[in-house]
C-alpha cells in the first residue's frame, strides 16, 4: 500500500506524446457542443454586435480615427482578438475541470486505449477551437457593420487558432492545479482582465506609461492584437516573426506543464 501511494506523487516529467488519440478527444467534445451550438453560435454573434454597436459607433463617433484607422475598426480588431482568449481560457477551465472532476469523463476515458497525453492534447485543441469559433463570430459581425473590409482580414483566421492554443494552455494549467470552480476566479481577475485592459483592445498600448508599456510586452494578448489589428484593417504587419515566438512559446510551455499536471492528477 505505501509503495502506491508513493508512486501516486511522483511527477512523470516525460515529454508529451502527440497520438491520434488526441483527435478522438476533439471530436467527442465537438459532438457534444453541436447538440448546443444554436445558443451558443447565438451568444457569439449577439453579444459582439452589442459591443461594436455600443462602443464602436457610440464612443468611436467621439474618438473618430485612432492608430490610423476608424474607432470601429480599431475595437474590431481587440475584440476578436480578446474573444478568443475568453473563450479558449473558458473552455479549458471550467468545461475541462467539469469533465476531469464532477463528472469524471475522463476516468471513463482512461478505461479505453486512449491516455491522459491524449486528453490534454484533444482538450488543448478543443478549446482553441472554440476560441476560433467565437473569435470568428466577431469577426463576420464586424464586417457585416462595416467595420472589416479588408480581404487580408482572412489570413488572421489561423492566427486567431494559434491565439485560442496561446491561452488555452495557461487555463489547462490552472484546471489542473484547480480544487473548486471558485479558484479559477483568481486568474480570471489577476490575469485575463489585466490583459483585456492593459494589452490594446481599446486604446494603443503607446498611451500608457513607459513601465506599463514594456510590462505589457510580455502578455501574450499585447503579441496576438499586434498580429491581427494590421491584418484585420490592411496595414503592414510588422515583427512578426516575435509575435509568432512568443505565441508558440506560451502555447507549447504551459501544454508540458499542463500535461505533466494532468498526469500527477489523473493516474493513482
Amino acid at each position: 500500500m505505501s509503495a502506491s501511494l508513493s508512486y501516486s506523487k511522483t511527477t512523470d516529467w516525460r515529454l508529451p506524446r502527440l497520438r491520434r488519440g488526441a483527435l478522438a478527444v476533439w471530436r467527442r467534445n465537438a459532438l457534444v457542443w453541436r447538440k448546443l451550438m444554436g445558443a451558443s453560435i447565438l451568444i457569439n454573434f449577439g453579444e459582439p454586435f452589442v459591443y461594436l454597436l455600443g462602443l464602436g459607433f457610440g464612443l468611436g463617433h467621439f474618438i473618430g480615427d485612432m492608430a490610423g484607422m476608424p474607432y470601429l475598426t480599431f475595437l474590431a480588431s481587440g475584440l476578436v482578438a480578446s474573444s478568443a482568449m475568453n473563450t479558449a481560457s473558458f473552455e479549458a477551465m471550467y468545461s475541462v475541470y467539469t469533465r476531469m472532476v464532477p463528472q469524471r469523463t475522463y476516468d471513463a476515458m482512461l478505461a479505453t486505449p486512449l491516455d491522459v497525453d491524449d486528453i490534454a492534447a484533444g482538450e488543448m485543441l478543443w478549446s482553441a477551437s472554440k476560441g476560433l469559433i467565437s473569435s470568428s463570430s466577431i469577426l463576420i459581425v464586424s464586417v457585416l457593420l462595416g467595420a472589416v473590409t479588408e480581404w487580408t482580414a482572412l489570413w488572421a483566421v489561423p492566427v486567431l487558432w494559434l491565439v485560442g492554443l496561446c491561452f488555452a494552455g495557461p487555463a489547462l494549467v490552472m484546471s489542473a492545479l484547480s480544487p473548486s470552480y471558485e479558484f479559477f476566479s483568481y486568474y480570471f481577475t489577476l490575469v485575463v482582465t489585466p490583459m483585456f485592459i492593459f494589452s490594446g483592445v481599446f486604446y494603443p498600448i503607446a498611451t500608457l506609461p513607459a513601465m506599463l508599456q514594456a510590462a505589457v510586452q510580455i502578455l501574450p494578448l499585447t503579441h496576438a492584437i499586434a498580429l491581427i489589428r494590421p491584418l484585420v484593417s490592411g496595414q503592414p504587419v510588422t515583427q512578426v516573426a516575435l509575435h509568432l515566438a512568443v505565441l508558440c512559446a506560451y502555447a507549447l510551455v504551459c501544454y508540458y506543464i499542463a500535461v505533466v499536471l494532468i498526469r500527477r492528477r489523473l493516474i493513482v
